[in-house]
């Protein structure tokens, strides 16, 4: 709990400062980058064996589930922004009043648009332009899984979005209490490669999956993108922030004020 709170305290003041907001925003771009690598890995992993997915749905959503963590275990050990892990780590802080909502709410939307720039920057020059999504099973499958993202109701998507990001703040929890590079990795593979499994929605993964979708010729509208990132980032908000962040807060803040 300690731990997490002066990490919370360190994003919240990058956030506050001016100054810093440069350097903000590349380690805010450099999140969504990672997220979109580990995104394209699941996919190019995920959907390349289609003769054996195609009778065993399953395993194409353990092999994604499999690589998609290279993404948060960077995140992590290079110290970038990341909008849904600050989801939870900025609570304790913000609830022990040594920072308020204000700058919570400034450093979640800062943070969310440098994570959707890196998420797109990598999304169309290391994605689109090298076409490793051109061709067929991985063309077809990025395209299907953009429209069905997009085609979720709201009250699913925003669901699915609590699954998410419990589960990936449960990962950063993890993490942050860890000692070791091996330990770190552990601690993100596992609460993530579930998220993945189970096909929740996760704001800052979906800024890499359906714009790829799009570049690759799915039938998806700016506006269901929109509507998708903003049922999934609420989702995400309620499941990191109240259901890690405040929870554990409220589980351990005493315990730790009397260590």
């Amino acid at each position: 709990m300690q731990a997490a709170t002066e990490v919370g305290l360190r994003k919240a003041a990058l956030s506050s400062t001016p100054a810093q907001w440069g350097r903000l925003s590349v380690l805010s771009m450099l999140a969504g980058a990672f997220i979109a690598l580990g995104g394209v890995l699941s996919v190019i992993i995920g959907f390349g064996f289609p003769e054996a997915t195609s009778a065993n749905p399953g395993l194409q959503r353990i092999l994604s589930g499999l690589l998609f963590p290279v993404g948060l275990f960077l995140v992590v050990n290079f110290g970038a922004e990341l909008f849904t892990g600050n989801n939870a780590v900025l609570m304790p802080p913000m609830l022990e009043r040594r920072t308020g909502p204000a700058a919570v709410v400034l450093n979640w939307t800062l943070v969310w648009l440098g994570n959707f720039a890196g998420a797109l920057l990598l999304t169309w020059l290391l994605v689109d332009q090298t076409g490793i999504l051109a061709a067929d099973p991985w063309r077809a499958s990025i395209c299907r899984v953009a429209e069905t993202k997009a085609s979720l109701g709201a009250w699913t998507c925003f669901t699915r979005g609590i699954g998410a990001n419990w589960c990936v703040c449960l990962a950063v929890w993890l993490a942050i209490g860890a000692k070791t590079l091996g330990g770190k990795a552990i601690a993100c593979w596992l609460p993530v490669m579930a998220f993945v499994a189970l096909g929740y929605e996760h704001c800052v993964a979906n800024m890499f999956f359906i714009p790829a979708g799009m570049m690759s010729g799915a039938s998806v509208t700016i506006g269901a993108l929109g509507r998708n990132l903003l049922f999934s980032t609420a989702g995400n908000i309620v499941g990191g922030a109240l259901f890690v962040g405040c929870l554990y807060w409220w589980l351990h803040a005493d315990r730790t004020r009397k260590k």
